[in-house]
């Protein structure tokens, strides 16, 4: 009887304990669920940090002083590859709402059959999106919507449509809130001296759509310096040469802090196929800054369409001297043209970073060819009939971007001996004139996303495209050694908690065996 109290009596106790344990996991459980939501971390253990906003898209979340609203219009119809998408644009905006504390709003909307939403997502420049799918054993096409618009106030962004990578997402967000909320406009300077493109019959269409975020103005150079507002120094194919106090205004401008965006053609070439090679002073200035425009001109394998007159006959070729920069032409790293896939430059210069000037760091090539490209020097032959594939090819750069500290060129000219300067060089002019914007959209969105890395913020640079990489297995391992680790990654977890599971199991069995003994 003695015993048979005992054991009941340590039975109870057991029960008790166990009942306590529970209470008290349930409270330590609530209590963490509380505080999880009020205090927000995420670890992010891939390498590129692919599934966490960067700090400067934190710093422009945290620093909002009124509620700006995010809405994502998702059509609920998109084919199932986009849903992935879609569970991706709202994980990032997730973490925007989380570091805006409160002042960033986001609403998913699908606009369905709701003509009154389609009208207006037409109106801001959101388009109907088709997509093609399989269904009912035949392909469909179907309608549907997969943008943002980012409002503050009375004023708007637009993210027109999000495609399948969102590795640039965050720059496009993150860029346009800071425009939305930006309180008051930057001035950007274009110069009109030494036979720059014409405002109004050659670079229009490109400077209308900069009106639409910055202020334009028209600059003279001269040796006085720049209005203190310019945020920004546009020289757009210049084909006269500068003067020497032209050039150390523009040095002065650099200097105090401005960002410097040239378009130089190191060969001009005419309506006729006339080429001339260029002689402006200004090829000379930046190569004191180790940006070397080449007088060349590059042709390539991959290269667009041109049409040509012969007579009475027009014939379209595929003509190497307009070369066609498609994706892996972009640096993958940098989000100014990360996005960009097809963009058009005829009659480009080559350039060359000269790293005896320059910190190799600093300087970063934004567009480049194929290696199949080759350069002609001198001798420029340009019909159609006469275009053959040099003996030489390789990779040549088209635009060079530097962000950094350089020496000054001139350190006497009422400045420091070294500043950080923001220039990017191009070694093209004619892909943003209107002959060719009109056709193509990717060349607008290159030089305005040339044009927004100079002028907001510069922390905006250090937002990365972010993109899964590719890990394959280690080559000279044996084919039993690779298939060893194929089929643990498949199979072996699952081994493991198994595994795991079932020993358990028998732990607590034996534990409790033992104490009803």
């Amino acid at each position: 009887m003695k015993f048979d109290f005992k054991f009941k009596t340590l039975n109870k106790i057991y029960k008790t304990d166990l009942s306590v344990t529970i209470i008290l996991l349930i409270g330590i459980i609530a209590v963490v669920n509380f505080f999880s939501y009020q205090i927000f971390y995420r670890f992010d253990l891939t390498q590129g940090k692919n599934y966490s906003i960067s700090a400067a898209s934190k710093k422009t979340a945290s620093s909002l002083d009124d509620i700006v609203t995010i809405k994502a219009y998702f059509s609920s119809n998109l084919p199932s590859q986009f849903l992935s998408v879609r569970q991706e644009v709202s994980d990032l905006l997730g973490e925007y709402q989380v570091y805006s504390n409160g002042k960033i709003r986001t609403e998913f909307i699908d606009p369905g059959s709701n003509d009154e939403i389609k009208r207006e997502l037409y109106l801001k420049g959101i388009p109907q999106l088709t997509f093609q799918v399989y269904a009912k054993d035949q392909m469909q096409t179907v309608n549907g919507y997969m943008g943002l618009i980012i409002g503050y106030g009375d004023n708007y962004e637009v993210i027109p449509a999000i495609g399948q990578s969102t590795g640039d997402l965050e720059y496009k967000i993150t860029t346009a809130i800071k425009k939305a909320t930006a309180k008051e406009i930057a001035t950007i300077g274009y110069v009109v001296t030494n036979q720059t493109a014409d405002p109004a019959s050659e670079t229009k269409v490109i400077l209308e759509a900069l009106q639409k975020l910055y202020k334009i103005e028209q600059v003279k150079l001269s040796q006085e310096d720049l209005a203190s507002e310019i945020k920004t120094l546009i020289i757009f194919g210049p084909r006269e040469s500068f003067t020497e106090d032209q050039l150390k205004t523009i040095n002065r401008f650099l200097a105090r802090g401005g960002s410097l965006l040239v378009l130089l053609d190191g060969v001009n070439v005419d309506q006729n196929l006339s080429a001339q090679v260029s002689s402006t002073n200004l090829d000379k200035f930046l190569a004191k800054y180790g940006i070397i425009v080449n007088k060349n001109l590059i042709a390539d394998i991959r290269s667009s369409l041109a049409s040509f007159s012969q007579g009475y006959m027009t014939f379209a070729v595929n003509y190497p001297y307009w070369l066609r920069i498609t994706n892996d032409g972009f640096n993958a790293n940098n989000s100014i043209v990360a996005s960009l896939e097809n963009v058009i430059m005829p009659w480009s210069s080559s350039i060359t970073i000269d790293t005896g000037k320059i910190n190799k760091e600093i300087a970063t090539n934004l567009i480049f060819t194929t290696d199949k490209a080759w350069e002609i020097k001198d001798d420029f032959n340009l019909a159609p009939a006469a275009v053959s594939p040099g003996s030489k090819t390789g990779i040549y750069n088209i635009a060079v971007a530097v962000n950094g500290l350089v020496d000054n060129a001139y350190p006497d000219d009422k400045g420091e001996k070294q500043f950080n300067a923001r220039l990017t060089v191009v070694g093209d002019s004619d892909f943003a004139r209107d002959s060719f914007i009109g056709s193509n959209s990717d060349n607008a969105n290159l030089f305005l996303n040339l044009v927004d890395g100079l002028s907001l913020d510069e922390d905006l640079i250090n937002i990365r495209s972010k993109d899964v990489s590719f890990r394959p297995i280690k080559e000279g391992m044996s084919e039993g050694a690779k298939n060893a680790i194929r089929y643990f990654n498949i199979f072996g977890i699952t081994i493991l908690a198994i595994s795991f599971g079932l020993a358990r199991y028998y732990l607590r069995r034996r534990s409790k065996f033992i104490d009803e003994i």
